[in-house]
């Protein structure tokens, strides 16, 4: 039985890069050596790195006086680092799920956050709007996809101060005007890599603003200066991210990304709005073509632990619901077939016709 993988990460690779990845875990760049113990340093990992960092930037079409970097850590880590090299006096937070919310907390260890506006309200399930961004803030964050509760920004926003963003689950979906960010990053292990690895996209010149000390390995401008090698890197991530790169860049780039997030979005959420069992969870305005949040209409609550078992009789890996919302989740990656959806759409489609 063939399976599809809607996990939310970490998640669905497309099967070269996985092929890729593991043959040089075997012999890496017919050295007679693995990808798993050979030296960052060596000569043959350097245009590793550095073709990645180029792919990253012709992809996303960033502009000059921006680094690339690739660190360890996680997203968690940024929230940190990020009011560490960032925050003056006051940062400002867009408040759109678990992840924001987890960021906030951070950055208040460092000085005053203004939470500019949150969908906590309605259990996150839209994007606040008609928000005023403090023009006194040090910068202001956001969290462009919401893995928890599907909703998506995809609209980059005009702000007044730098701009910081965690696109921990859309990057690479979709085009984005890095000009008008001081800062994206976020975990690798949904539309780059698996994981292991963080990306950075900074803008060197908002860097080294604030008067506190920070830690050589906490400063964004340590990497900066190393390219990425200041200390050992996640060498086989990375050598990962490198491969599903080129795969992005042969199958389209971004724009044929953002097409195929749409075109399987359509089928996923056009199967739950017509179908009579279920409805989506994330206000339609607002909803992610990342992940893809439902649950069972009231009357139909009893039949979640069977639909479960259904949807994973037939091959739906992942589709559980995350904890904090229950229900049921679709993870809609770039490495997503147009074909896995078609099977979960036709697989409620059958389910609903048993009841």
């Amino acid at each position: 039985m063939k399976k599809y993988n809607f996990n939310a990460g970490p998640s669905i690779l497309p099967r070269e890069v996985i092929e890729q990845t593991a043959a040089a875990c075997l012999d890496f760049d017919n050295s007679g050596l693995s990808l798993m113990e050979i030296s960052h340093r060596a000569k043959n990992f350097q245009p590793v790195v550095d073709e990645a960092e180029a792919l990253m930037k012709e992809l996303l079409d960033i502009p000059e006086g921006y680094k690339v970097l690739f660190l360890g850590g996680g997203a968690s880590l940024e929230f940190c680092m990020i009011p560490f090299n960032f925050l003056e006096k006051k940062a400002a937070y867009l408040n759109t799920g678990v992840w924001a919310t987890k960021a906030m907390k951070e950055a208040k260890l460092f000085g005053e956050v203004v939470e500019v506006a949150s969908s906590k309200d309605k259990n996150f399930t839209y994007i606040p709007k008609d928000f005023v961004i403090p023009t006194d803030a040090d910068y202001f964050h956001i969290t462009s996809n919401n893995t928890i509760y599907g909703t998506e920004i995809r609209k980059d926003i005009d702000s007044p101060i730098p701009l910081i963003a965690d696109m921990s689950s859309d990057i690479l979906s979709r085009p984005v005007d890095v000009s008008k960010y001081a800062m994206i990053y976020g975990g690798a292990q949904k539309n780059l890599s698996m994981a292991g690895v963080t990306f950075v996209i900074v803008k060197e010149d908002a860097l080294g603003k604030v008067s506190r000390q920070i830690p050589t390995m906490l400063d964004y401008r340590t990497h900066v200066k190393k390219g990425s090698m200041f200390n050992t890197p996640p060498v086989v991530p990375i050598y990962s991210a490198l491969m599903n790169l080129r795969y992005i860049k042969a199958h389209g780039g971004v724009e044929a990304m953002d097409k195929l997030a749409q075109e399987r979005a359509k089928i996923v959420y056009g199967e739950i709005d017509r179908n009579k069992l279920f409805v989506g969870t994330a206000e339609e305005d607002a909803r992610s073509l990342m992940n893809i949040t439902f649950v069972l209409k009231p009357e139909y609550q009893e039949l979640q632990d069977e639909f479960m078992a259904f949807a994973t009789s037939k091959g739906m890996v992942g589709v559980k619901g995350h904890r904090d919302v229950g229900g049921f989740r679709a993870s809609c990656y770039n490495a997503m077939s147009i074909e896995g959806c078609e099977a979960l759409a036709a697989c409620m489609k059958e389910f609903e016709a048993q009841h």
